[in-house]
């Protein structure tokens, strides 16, 4: 839920609902499009027949305090709970340095764990990473010419070395960064630079996460309120990249609307998709989306996802 000049208005009615609700609720104006569950590829440029299929086989509740923005399977150590995000998440000491938004996390695949994370103001945006002994260290990274201030998600390609991120709004590009912590090439002490990029061949709107279902193969959850770009709201894409990252040079993707996420609720109202993840070892995708108004609190959920 990355930085936004509108809000919606509050529906809380009490200290904690007023917090919940800043964490959780859309800031985003209604889709009016944002009826119902409309799933399948459709017909609108940027469907495609030769993506994969995903149907939706079970939900779980996200918790809208601790669960709102994103989700990550870890693999190391062995047996690892899944990490979630969300404003109660984020430590009372980055809080307190004005890191005030977690997006959606991102784990390597020997363990390591990243959490992106944005501020109100200024020129850098922090990237705060948990290496496989616990230990965390945190590295900033300074804005170049026009690269937006928000830092929605992160995506660790399959052989680590390398981490894509995305700005909020209409974009048609992804960047690249070392990954903080496994590229040799880092250190919380230095400046963590925007290597390379990743041009898209379609323009995407308000992606909220990313993730590698393979080498050169990214599925992604968009929170576009319009349906302009792909004939629906709220679209699982799929990004199949010219090659796989290698932080020297740029690669290109080919972006595919897949279907649009479940969008059901007790409420009414403009729903919103947050993080993504998919674990390689079930072939599970998850995927978040909040619950419009007061519902918000009651039955958002994490939608679990397999390739049909």
């Amino acid at each position: 839920m990355p930085l936004r000049t509108r809000r919606r208005p509050s529906l809380a009615t009490t200290g904690l609902l007023a917090l919940l609700t800043a964490a959780a609720l859309s800031t985003a104006p209604p889709a009016a499009a944002d009826t119902g569950d409309a799933a399948g590829t459709g017909d609108a440029a940027g469907t495609g027949n030769a993506a994969d299929t995903w149907n939706e086989v079970g939900s779980d509740r996200a918790d809208p305090l601790t669960e709102s923005q994103g989700l990550a399977s870890v693999e190391v150590p062995a047996n690892s709970p899944n990490r979630y995000t969300g404003i109660g998440t984020i430590p009372l000491d980055v809080a307190a340095r004005g890191w005030n938004h977690v997006g959606d996390p991102d784990a390597s695949y020997d363990g390591h764990y990243i959490e992106p994370y944005q501020r109100d103001s200024g020129d850098t945006k922090m990237f705060r990473a948990q290496a496989p002994d616990g230990g965390w260290s945190e590295y900033v990274h300074t804005l170049g010419p026009g690269e937006a201030l928000n830092n929605s998600w992160v995506a660790i390609s399959p052989d680590g070395l390398w981490m894509l991120s995305g700005e909020y709004g209409t974009m048609s590009r992804l960047l690249v960064f070392p990954t903080p912590g496994v590229n040799p090439g880092t250190s919380p002490s230095a400046d963590l630079p925007h290597v390379s990029s990743v041009t898209l061949d379609r323009a995407v709107r308000d992606v909220q996460g990313c993730d590698f279902s393979g080498p050169t193969t990214l599925l992604c959850s968009s929170d576009d309120p319009e349906g302009s770009l792909f004939g629906i709201t709220k679209p699982l894409l799929q990004i199949d990249l010219s090659d796989e990252p290698n932080g020297t040079a740029d690669v290109s993707g080919h972006v595919t609307a897949l279907r649009q996420l479940p969008l059901r609720s007790g409420c009414s109202g403009a729903f919103e998709a947050q993080g993504v993840d998919y674990d390689r070892r079930t072939g599970t995708l998850r995927v978040i989306v909040m619950s419009p108004g007061f519902c918000v609190l009651t039955d958002s959920m994490t939608y679990r996802f397999t390739r049909g």
